[in-house]
């Protein structure tokens, strides 16, 4: 597995490779998942003219105390801005694929409708063989570096 280090000029030709895919269907609302989906969903979002962007966090807990196989939801829009909605979830990455097929599932249980948008699709290890992302930028096998993804101990001074 290579390290691939991604521009801010590499993510923009990436996402606007999809944009004429994605404007082929009507979006209401671009849901973001927290941390890695909330700038190419802004991008999606300012370049579809979608007004309503709204954010969702997820987490699935494992360390020795705590192995849930269910989403902790941090943060999600209330059913009743969902509801009748056609909803673009957003992600940087579908590794295993959990986040994605979580907050699909909150989305419609809250009587949304769903299409699905990651940048890079790792089918390979994805623990739904029968589900993919509807829209995404490349299949890759190997680990990405977005430009977001700050080296926090320069950032925070630590070392």
């Amino acid at each position: 597995m290579e390290k691939i280090y991604l521009s801010w000029q590499d993510v923009e030709r990436l996402i606007v490779a999809v944009i004429p895919q994605l404007k082929k269907q009507t979006v209401d609302i671009v849901l973001a998942i927290t941390r890695g989906g909330i700038i190419p969903g802004g991008i999606i979002a300012e370049r579809l003219g979608v007004l309503n962007a709204l954010v969702a966090s997820v987490d699935f807990y494992s360390d020795e105390a705590y192995n849930l196989d269910l989403p902790v939801f941090m943060q999600f829009p209330g059913d009743n801005l969902l509801q009748g909605k056609r909803v673009l979830i957003v992600d940087d990455l579908w590794d295993k694929g959990r986040e994605v097929t979580a907050v699909k599932e909150r989305v419609e249980q809250a009587g949304g409708s769903v299409s699905t948008f990651v940048m890079h699709y790792k089918p390979h290890r994805s623990i739904f063989p029968d589900t993919a992302p509807d829209f995404y930028t490349a299949i890759t096998k190997d680990w990405i570096i977005y430009p977001w993804e700050l080296d926090k101990n320069a950032l925070f001074g630590v070392g």
